[in-house]
């Protein structure tokens, strides 16, 4: 018993661990890790408390502070408040991409720069799909305008909405009445029993 506690202690030691220090080697120790990052978590946070903790200067740091806050949301709201307009009318949304499509190419890849800049890591691919895409999306305007022309036209509060127009089959078809087996069968049953009552 003695040989194996004195081959323990020679590997763990008393005050020392040889495993631990020889994976150590390999691998961050988790709890002093994590105490180093806690120390830098502090130091970011006592940094960024003082650089903002203090009174403001003045007007401009307030003014400034909410133009830097508005772009974010401006974009994502003037994004659904271009779909709303698409949808609530079409004419008016058209127009305005077409003015949109008479930008010159070098001033999309500006605003595209900007935009990149700001919001980081976008490319200037995205902005010419997307210019391709809105392209695209005006030259299908017309087909859409008349689509929702005929659309409107198949109403049914429209005037003449089911006129069936010089089709005579559809007419005359429209005006026989179908045949309905369960009528038939009901009526026969009642004409049994006013027979026999």
């Amino acid at each position: 018993m003695g040989m194996i506690l004195d081959l323990l202690k020679a590997v763990f030691g008393s005050n020392t661990n040889i495993v631990r220090d020889t994976v150590e080697v390999f691998r961050e120790n988790a709890e002093a890790g994590a105490v180093r990052g806690a120390g830098l978590q502090t130091q970011a946070m006592r940094q960024f408390g003082a650089e903002f903790g203090g009174p403001r200067a003045g007007l401009f740091d307030r003014v400034m502070d909410g133009v830097n806050r508005l772009p974010r949301p401006a974009l994502a709201l003037g994004t659904l408040g271009l779909f709303g307009a698409a949808m609530l009318d079409p004419l008016w949304f058209a127009a305005r991409m077409q003015g949109l499509a008479l930008v010159p190419e070098p001033l999309w890849w500006l605003l595209g720069v900007i935009v990149s800049f700001y919001f980081g890591a976008r490319y200037q691919v995205k902005t010419q799909a997307f210019q391709r895409d809105l392209a695209a999306s005006l030259t299908a305007a017309p087909q859409m305008m008349e689509n929702i022309a005929s659309l409107e036209r198949m109403r049914a509060d429209t005037p003449r909405a089911a006129d069936p127009g010089g089709d005579a089959q559809l007419a005359l078809s429209a005006t026989l009445p179908e045949v309905n087996p369960a009528l038939e069968d009901w009526r026969a049953g009642r004409g049994d029993k006013a027979a026999s009552g």
